[in-house]
């Protein structure tokens, strides 16, 4: 296996829903980068995110609405052994590839992530990556704005995402820690700030440890879901 991941065409996959304003920088960041191919997987764009990613060369394939759907979508497109699962608003540092193929190589390995970086100066986001990053290092929880990555063996083993309306990531890393390791490589990807700026920094922090809270207590997704997504849009 590891002399074959050496050489491993990786598979990007984009989920994206009205991405307009990121898909292509999301897109260029993955341009200098040997043996892969881009998916982007649209769940009913109403703005131009799709004439824009066709317009960039990529593949494009349409899915019925919801992350862990789209995801799951792009990976039985994939023609790559690895898979890597992009947000349209996190950006791959250069040489991705060659750390993503090493990264698998090592024994023991079923899944990686990178480094979170987040793309504003606010003290109080420095603490939010230092939080991030101490999670995903000893606890080997990384989330979906860390560009989750692992071969497609591995992902099929698993059963793929769990089609939840949230939470897919947190239990797809709790299926991985039960048959290996997750890597955190230490080059960071850099995210948006938005989901953080857009209601307050402590506010959504503490929302999404209540998420988190309420997912293991047994709270259905669904249910969880509707709380977070009219938090997240009330205005204040």
């Amino acid at each position: 296996m590891s002399q074959s991941i050496g050489a491993a065409k990786i598979s990007i996959i984009i989920p994206v829903i009205n991405e307009a304003k990121n898909i292509k920088e999301a897109i260029a960041t993955t341009q200098q980068s040997i043996n892969i191919e881009v998916i982007v997987v649209d769940g009913g764009s109403k703005d131009d995110t799709v004439e824009i990613a066709q317009s960039l060369g990529v593949k494009v394939i349409l899915s019925p609405p919801g992350r862990a759907v789209q995801m799951n979508a792009g990976a039985l497109a994939a023609s790559g052994e690895i898979l890597l699962f992009l947000h349209a608003d996190t950006r791959l540092p250069t040489g991705f590839d060659e750390m993503i193929r090493t990264a698998l190589q090592q024994f023991g390995i079923v899944a990686g992530a990178f480094k979170l970086r987040i793309d504003a100066s606010l003290l109080s986001l420095r603490w939010v990556e230092w939080g991030v990053n101490a999670r995903s290092h000893f606890y080997q929880m990384p989330y979906g704005d860390q560009a989750i990555f692992l071969t497609k063996e591995v992902f099929q083993q698993i059963g793929s995402f769990p089609e939840l309306p949230i939470m897919e990531d947190f239990e797809l890393m709790r299926r991985l820690k039960r048959i290996g390791r997750v890597v955190i490589i230490p080059t960071p990807v850099v995210t948006s700030a938005r989901r953080w700026l857009q209601k307050g920094v402590l506010k959504t922090t503490l929302l999404n440890q209540l998420v988190i809270i309420a997912y293991l207590l047994g709270v259905s997704p669904e249910r969880i879901c509707g709380w977070y997504r009219r938090e997240k849009f009330k205005r204040v």
